[in-house]
């Protein structure tokens, strides 16, 4: 055989990954894919906390009327100095649910924000009980969810409530009736569209 054959010892070393590629190449690219993973996510969480802070929700001046409506409810100020703000009624904690929702969000609102569909009070107005039978009918699916975030019926003293309170929140009654929440508490932070009728 002739020693330029392609099958001789040497030349076959062209072709073949060297060692130090197992010892170290597959180590440092997955530790450098674990740092981008984390920075992405680090990143994306950023993202996530910011659009659920009150500056945003409030940023579009579509929602500078039920803003202001907020600000004199109790969930702004009351005499304990416990305040909920947007995200608090309107998404939910548990990570699943709330992706839900944000694309939700990304979907509905955006391009209603980006075509002007409510740009004006009038606009606004105009869509108001929609809107809000929208929010009401979400609350009501998920049983108040975001409610009992920080309400709860068995943390209540409820000898201390009105009667007729006593009586609506009685959890046999309400599962009986099939009522969460929402169905005696709308307008409680916003007032209550024109035209609504219980």
């Amino acid at each position: 055989m002739a020693k330029n054959d392609t099958n001789d010892g040497n030349c076959g070393r062209y072709w073949q990954r060297p060692r130090f590629w197992f010892m170290f190449g597959i180590p440092i690219g997955g530790f450098a894919m674990f740092l981008v993973g984390i920075i992405f996510w680090g990143g994306f969480n950023t993202v996530v906390h910011m659009t659920n802070s009150l500056g945003f929700c409030t940023s579009c001046h579509e929602m500078q009327t039920v803003y202001e409506e907020y600000k004199t409810s109790i969930h702004y100020k009351n005499e304990v100095g416990v305040r909920a703000i947007c995200p608090d009624c309107h998404v939910p904690k548990e990570w699943g649910p709330m992706m839900v929702r944000k694309i939700q969000a990304t979907f509905n609102e955006l391009p209603m924000h980006v075509m002007n569909v409510i740009d004006s009070p009038e606009k606004f107005k105009s869509m108001r009980l929609e809107l809000a039978r929208d929010v009401w009918k979400a609350m009501k699916a998920t049983d108040s969810r975001e409610c009992r975030n920080c309400h709860s019926i068995e943390a209540m003293d409820i000898e201390k409530q009105g009667h007729s309170a006593q009586k609506k929140h009685n959890l046999a009654r309400m599962k009986e009736r099939n009522e969460t929440c929402i169905d005696c508490h709308k307008g409680i932070a916003h007032k209550l569209p024109e035209g609504f009728e219980d």
